[in-house]
């Protein structure tokens, strides 16, 4: 399934301020969208797709919205744009992004993503998208964000990473 956003939906809608009151990703998750989109955190399955349109992730730089988004299990989030501190926040965390033109997808659409020809796969539309999809944001995605990365690989890692 796909969970169709507009544009400029902002951290504040994603993880309300008074909702943020733990730092346990799993009891994070149930809140995502609580007030915005009630039904999502309840409806979510892992391997679904948030589609959305410009400045996804804008407003403050709470780390939460994207503890909450990753740990609901999505496979990524599909955007216009993206605000730049929820895009650092993503690569952080390794949640992956992917910018592209979203318009037309609709929540019955069966997506897939094609990572090696960078295009969003619209099944049931029978069209592709081409797709920006950083190679390091991949490469974070799979090792669990920045300090997962780190962990395992040590800070001399950090220029193989910039050469992604």
């Amino acid at each position: 399934m796909n969970w169709i956003f507009p544009d400029n939906i902002n951290t504040d809608l994603i993880t309300p301020g008074r909702y943020n009151q733990t730092t346990d990703p799993k009891e994070l998750a149930k809140i995502c969208f609580i007030e915005y989109r009630p039904e999502f955190a309840k409806q979510v399955k892992p391997g679904d797709f948030v589609v959305a349109g410009r400045n996804f992730g804008c407003g403050s730089s709470r780390e939460t919205a994207v503890t909450s988004l990753k740990h609901t299990g999505i496979e990524a989030i599909v955007a216009k744009s993206f605000a730049r501190i929820f895009y650092r926040n993503c690569m952080n965390q390794g949640l992956l992004l992917v910018i592209g033109d979203t318009d037309g997808i609709t929540p019955e659409d069966e997506l897939e993503l094609d990572i090696d020809r960078q295009k969003l796969v619209v099944k049931t539309q029978g069209r592709e998208i081409d797709v920006l999809l950083p190679r390091m944001m991949l490469k974070l995605r799979d090792e669990g964000g920045i300090v997962e990365y780190l962990k395992r690989h040590g800070l001399g890692a950090l220029e193989e990473l910039a050469k992604l």
